[in-house]
């Protein structure tokens, strides 16, 4: 169910693009119930949605690399690569300038699969709010594995049923064998209902992420990669007041709503966070 404030929402879905069609059917016959505080709040929701899978796409596309940490390579003219593999920004580069070259230039970068999930949540934030407020929220950007500046905003809950395009996902593989350490895991996109991209794996079905995992095990076991209980997704409430094109709003008092009503504890402040 899809509530607006205190009301079941009513909407005339009938000319909303295709994607933006199959969310919101699928949320409303489903058992939960989802909070918005306007209209604007959900429409922006299905926009970054839409957006991060289109990124996804749009890195498949760019002959983007799949590498591990001693192996990484950027683009030189707009990253300066660390010790440990990160992309660090250059100085005379905007943020909003360093990822749209990584889905321009794509051939010149290589890197691991977590690094690729931020890289498409940051280029689908990038496509739905003010070029200036992505380049002020990002201005020191380094892009290294789960490493995100806490402006993104990401929210990790369990209850991957409740799953819609453009939440990321990840595959476990525990039964990994030690001399493939980078098969561990895979993270993903969902594009689509079974269908998620992953960075070296490409866009395909649960079954086939699994087997690939599969094939990356211990001799002899038989314990089976699986798709975990997690689901990551941005704040796209407090996102939604830097929307283009969106009107004014008060994000403090936004987000104290949005907390209430949810119990959700968004982490506030200028830090670093990684996810395990």
């Amino acid at each position: 169910m899809i509530r607006i404030g205190n009301e079941e929402a009513v909407l005339e879905t009938g000319s909303w693009p295709p994607l933006w069609q199959k969310i919101v059917h699928a949320k409303r016959n489903s058992a939960t119930v989802f909070r918005y505080v306007s209209l604007g709040h959900l429409r922006f929701e299905l926009r970054l949605r839409t957006a991060i899978v289109e990124a996804a796409k749009g890195l498949k596309r760019s002959g983007v690399q799949f590498e591990d940490f001693e192996h990484s390579h950027c683009n030189e003219r707009y990253w300066n690569l660390n010790r440990q593999g990160g992309f660090e920004l250059r100085p005379d580069v905007t943020p909003a300038e360093g990822i749209r070259d990584i889905f321009v230039n794509g051939p010149r970068y290589g890197f691991e699969c977590a690094t690729a999930i931020v890289i498409v949540l940051y280029k689908g934030l990038l496509d739905c709010i003010h070029e200036r407020d992505f380049n002020r929220m990002f201005a020191d950007l380094l892009l290294y594995d789960w490493h995100y500046d806490s402006d993104l905003r990401l929210i990790e809950k369990q209850g991957v049923s409740q799953s819609f395009p453009g939440d990321v996902l990840y595959f476990k593989n525990p039964d990994v064998n030690p001399r493939q350490i980078e098969w561990q895991g895979e993270n993903t996109v969902k594009l689509e209902e079974d269908l998620y991209y992953g960075h070296g794996i490409g866009i395909v079905s649960s079954q086939a992420i699994i087997a690939k995992l599969n094939r990356h095990r211990k001799p002899g076991s038989t314990v089976s990669a699986y798709l975990t209980d997690q689901v990551i997704s941005p704040d796209f409430l407090y996102l939604s007041q830097y929307e283009a094109g969106g009107s004014e709003v008060n994000p403090e008092a936004l987000e104290q709503n949005w907390m209430q009503e949810s119990g959700i504890v968004s982490r506030i402040g200028r830090r670093r966070y990684w996810i395990a």
